[in-house]
């Protein structure tokens, strides 16, 4: 079962970031929460585009470093990863971005807790093909705005 990630101040949360940066943090809490927050304090620090390509090589890494391999069926899940970039960014254009990182974290993961959020846009058939696993795949349902 996958540990629930609560934070109680920001530092905690750059902690658990940091954990996630060197690949430290413990497997068993890379959780929908945690990619939320680890995605959160990209986008904040970076341009959606360099979050992105941060957050590919940072989550390969990870997985590697838990034995995880990205491959067609496992791992690494490139449409996915930009979806939430992009509603990362979205929710981030729609609050004020000087307000506590832990604030922040705690209103993105309140909106977004659902990990079946992006089966909004995509069938599951869709989204958990190889090829949306492997590269961007433009939602089948409706469209990103």
């Amino acid at each position: 079962m996958k540990i629930p990630t609560h934070f109680n101040s920001s530092d905690e949360v750059e902690h658990f970031v940091a954990q996630f940066r060197d690949c430290t943090l413990p497997c068993e809490r890379w959780t929908h929460h945690a990619h939320l927050t680890v995605g959160l304090w990209y986008v904040l620090h970076y341009s959606p585009d360099a979050a992105l390509n941060l957050l590919r090589d940072g989550i390969k890494a990870y997985n590697t470093a838990c034995g995880v391999p990205n491959s067609a069926t496992r791992g690494y899940h490139e449409t996915i990863t930009r979806f939430y970039v992009w509603l990362t960014d979205q929710f981030l254009q729609s609050v004020d971005r000087s307000r506590p990182l832990l604030e922040l974290r705690n209103a993105l993961v309140e909106h977004y807790s659902s990990s079946e959020l992006p089966l909004q846009w995509w069938s599951r058939e869709q989204l958990w093909s190889t090829e949306a696993r492997m590269a961007w795949l433009e939602p089948d349902l409706k469209g990103l705005s």
